[in-house]
């Protein structure tokens, strides 16, 4: 008997491999490891060029430092953009389950308010039948 998939498992597994990509790079960047290990690179950085005896490869004011962020800034923006749009997707989903779930569980709950409303009715009824025949003995 195979199981069946709710609706975040179905949409994981619909992700293209570009998408995955996006979504891994995008928690990678939104992660303070991610910053933590950016600011060690970027301390050795500088204090390699500032304290470097023969040759700077990328002297004060770090024009080539400028261009990886800026290149990593260009790349980074739309991968994180399009894990969004993914994710506001996933909620949407997620609203669209949880309002047709509340849809269902609101019918059951009429269905067994209108059943428990006919028992009491039965119930009522019988009462009053038995008092009817006890008036009719006395």
């Amino acid at each position: 008997m195979e199981l069946l998939k709710n609706w975040h498992a179905q949409h994981k597994d619909s992700l293209s491999f570009g998408s995955k990509v996006a979504d891994s790079v995008a928690k990678g960047m939104g992660s303070w490891s991610f910053i933590i290990i950016q600011t060690i690179l970027v301390a050795i950085w500088m204090g390699l060029n500032l304290l470097a005896y023969v040759s700077h490869w990328d002297p004060y004011p770090f024009i080539l430092l400028n261009l990886l962020f800026s290149t990593q800034a260009a790349y980074a923006a739309p991968i994180i953009m399009m894990a969004q749009n993914r994710q506001n997707e996933r909620d949407r989903i997620q609203a669209q389950a949880d309002y047709k779930t509340n849809i269902d569980a609101k019918i059951e709950i009429e269905a067994l308010a209108i059943k428990l409303n006919s028992m009491e009715v039965d119930k009522l009824d019988k009462i009053i039948k038995i008092l009817e025949e006890m008036e009719k003995k006395k």
